[in-house]
């Protein structure tokens, strides 16, 4: 069995994090989100995975990820020149799969579930794929699929302006060699594209093996800065372990569930968690609220913040109002101006969201 896991795309629902980087890399809880999905696949028993790249930042992603010898993995990266679709992507992985089944992983989604459950039924069942699908709100935001009641997949449909379900592809699926036969025989969607919906459509047409179970737990598209902040305080939720010893100075106050990183120091601060703060930053006379994740080489002095993510290398100081809900990239910097005449003072790149209350 091997893995496929798609890090290609331009992340134009992140910009402007993704002008200058993967939105894979993008991190939750102080890891890129790239990572859950290589340690769940790993954890199912699936050490040889291929990673999909786009020219525009596979080289990012190899240098953050590496050969795959921190995940007990052996990683191999695959070049897809354009964002041509998810069938596109394994048509090129060819190569790479061989013969062998394999999962399909997109690498912007994150799920409780261990995958071990779903591929013993795959592979007790000799199914030519298994799909996840799960309960959404608003089908028409994804593919869709109608199963009947043994659990067979009757119909997929990409994004239908009327949808058949409610049932909604989770972006984990398990294939057989035959994926590859019925890939051949599709023609690109309206959108240009070579979609795996149609792929799997066409194993169902040729009365192949295609059956679906229904997710459990949380499922979460990072594609947007809310999705993101949600999946930041699941994580931090489920996964946040208070250190043991946290070196902070003896006006700071830790109160939770709270981790803090080596050489960071902590001066006069409440820290309330669940938090997550990485290596060598400096934190001064502020709060930190639930829900935050700071990243390496912060410097942050005179500033509260909650429901947060701030990337790495940002610098915040002299906020007077409390920072939530946010995402403050990689390098940023906001600081209140000192000078007169009073006034806010901009310099925003494109696709920025700014609220001003």
């Amino acid at each position: 069995m091997k893995a496929l896991i798609l890090s290609g795309g331009k992340g134009t629902r992140l910009r402007p994090l993704t002008y200058t980087g993967a939105k894979q890399l993008v991190p939750v809880a102080n890891k890129p989100i790239l990572w859950y999905g290589i340690e769940l696949i790993v954890a199912a028993g699936i050490t040889d995975i291929g990673i999909i790249v786009s020219p525009e930042t596979g080289e990012e992603v190899k240098a953050k990820t590496g050969n795959g010898d921190r995940f007990g993995a052996k990683i191999t990266y695959i070049l897809q020149e354009k964002p041509a679709g998810l069938a596109h992507a394994v048509k090129i992985a060819q190569p790479f799969l061989g013969d062998s089944p394999f999962i399909m992983y997109l690498g912007d989604n994150l799920i409780e579930s261990k995958l071990n459950p779903f591929l013993e039924t795959f592979n007790n069942n000799k199914l030519d794929a298994l799909i996840m699908l799960r309960q959404v709100a608003n089908p028409t935001a994804f593919g869709v699929a109608t199963v009947d009641e043994k659990g067979r997949v009757l119909q997929l449909v990409e994004k239908p302006k009327v949808p058949p379900s409610n049932l909604a592809l989770v972006g984990v699926y398990f294939f057989a060699p035959t994926i590859h036969e019925a890939i051949a025989q599709i023609q690109p969607s309206a959108r240009g594209e070579l979609e795996i919906t149609d792929a799997i459509q066409q194993l169902i047409n040729q009365q192949k093996k295609v059956e679906a179970c229904n997710l459990e737990g949380w499922w979460l598209d990072t594609g947007k800065k809310d999705d993101l902040l949600s999946a930041n305080q699941i994580i931090l939720d489920s996964c946040i372990v208070a250190s043991t010893e946290l070196k902070v100075d003896a006006k700071s106050q830790i109160i939770g569930r709270v981790q803090i990183g080596k050489s960071s120091e902590i001066v006069n601060c409440t820290v309330r968690g669940p938090v997550v703060i990485g290596e060598n930053c400096h934190i001064e006379n502020c709060f930190i609220g639930p829900y935050s994740s700071i990243a390496d080489r912060v410097t942050m002095i005179d500033a509260d913040i909650e429901h947060s993510v701030i990337l790495e290398g940002a610098k915040i100081s002299g906020i007077e109002q409390r920072i939530v809900d946010s995402v403050i990239g990689q390098r940023a910097q906001l600081t209140n101006a000192p000078i007169r005449p009073k006034a806010l003072r901009f310099m925003i790149g494109d696709d920025s969201q700014i609220e001003l209350v």
